[in-house]
This record gives C-alpha cells, sequence and structure tokens, in this order.
C-alpha cells in the first residue's frame, strides 16, 4: 500500500495497494498496519470492519461521529463502483464545509483514508456495490450524526437527480445547524 495522491483536503488521502495479476486473476494485500501507518504517517488502531452492500442510485451518509467516539475510517469497494465524498466537519480547518470526492471501484482499487473530522458518504454508480471499510472507533449510535446529503450550502454533485436514500439519511442536519451547534459547544 502506498499514498498515490493527496487530496486539497489536509489529512485525506488517496492509497493504492499492490496488486498482482496474471492468468487465475489478481492478489492484494488489503491491508498492513506497518505500510499504512509508513503511507499515512499515522499509528492508528482500526477496530470494527463493516461492508454494505447497495443497489443502483443507493446514496449512504453523510455520516459521522462525533467525539470522544470520532472514527477514522479507511474505505474502499470490493465490486462495482461508488462516488465516495467527504466533507471536513473540523471547524478549526482551513477547509471547513468542503467536501472532496472520487469514484473507487474494483478496477483500479483505489483507498481512502478518512481521518476523524470528515463526514462521509457514498452513493453507487454501478449495481450491487460491495463496499468496505475499516474504522478506528466502535460504532457508538448516540455519538452517529448524519448531514444532510442535498444540502444546498454543500453543494455535493453526486451525479444523480433521485437517489434512493433511507428516511435517516433524508432528515439529515444541515451543514449550517452543524456549525451552529459546532460553535456553541465551544
Amino acid at each position: 500500500m502506498m499514498v498515490t495522491a493527496t487530496t486539497p483536503l489536509s489529512g485525506l488521502l488517496i492509497l493504492k495497494p499492490k496488486v498482482f495479476t496474471d492468468g487465475r486473476g489478481h492478489f492484494l494485500e488489503t491491508f498492513n498496519q506497518d505500510r499504512f501507518a509508513e503511507a499515512t504517517g499515522t499509528n492508528v488502531p482500526f477496530v470494527q470492519d463493516n461492508e454494505s452492500l447497495s443497489g443502483s442510485r443507493v446514496l449512504r451518509g453523510l455520516h459521522f461521529q462525533v467525539a470522544p467516539h470520532a472514527q477514522g475510517k479507511l474505505v474502499h469497494v470490493v465490486r462495482g463502483a461508488v462516488l465516495d465524498v467527504c466533507v471536513d466537519i473540523r471547524p478549526r480547518s482551513a477547509t471547513f464545509g468542503q467536501h472532496f470526492k472520487i469514484r473507487l471501484d474494483d478496477k483500479a482499487k483505489e483507498m481512502l483514508w478518512i481521518p476523524p473530522g470528515f463526514a462521509h458518504g457514498f452513493v453507487v454508480l454501478e449495481p450491487d456495490a460491495v463496499f468496505a471499510y475499516k474504522c478506528t472507533a466502535f460504532y457508538h449510535p448516540a455519538s452517529e450524526r448524519t448531514l444532510r446529503w442535498n444540502d444546498p450550502d454543500l453543494a455535493i454533485d453526486w451525479g444523480t437527480q433521485d437517489p434512493v436514500v433511507s428516511d435517516k439519511d433524508a432528515a439529515g442536519m444541515s451543514f449550517a445547524e452543524f456549525a451552529a451547534a459546532t460553535q456553541a459547544a465551544r
């Protein structure tokens, strides 16, 4: 695993594993603690692995957990393709409220390291996409929050007009509500 690119959002990194391909198929190491630490400059523990299967146009997100249960995530697509989106929700960040998006698929096999302090979501671009991610903190329902995926202040072009969204995600808070709550908590 090696860093292939930084992003405009500090700490958010695109990782590219070495893929060994021959007539039988391919092999890759999806995670190696030493190589991850070397590529990212971090030595974080991963405590939970998750996988989701989603149909075409399913949009999941924008999810995050608040401190002290904030999660970092290492994400990749096992099958299919998604448009992956991260929003910087770190109040002191120069890019607070800005987003980054990238196509992740089973062909390029790129991964995205999302440190704590980002809201995260994705929309499925191909049927039956399998999305996998490692988390640095356990799922903690009381700490979970959702930003509204279609908030005009975030102005995210998801590439689809009518995604399939859960009731929970449709009821997410606006970025302005989140920013005000963050400011009030300081």
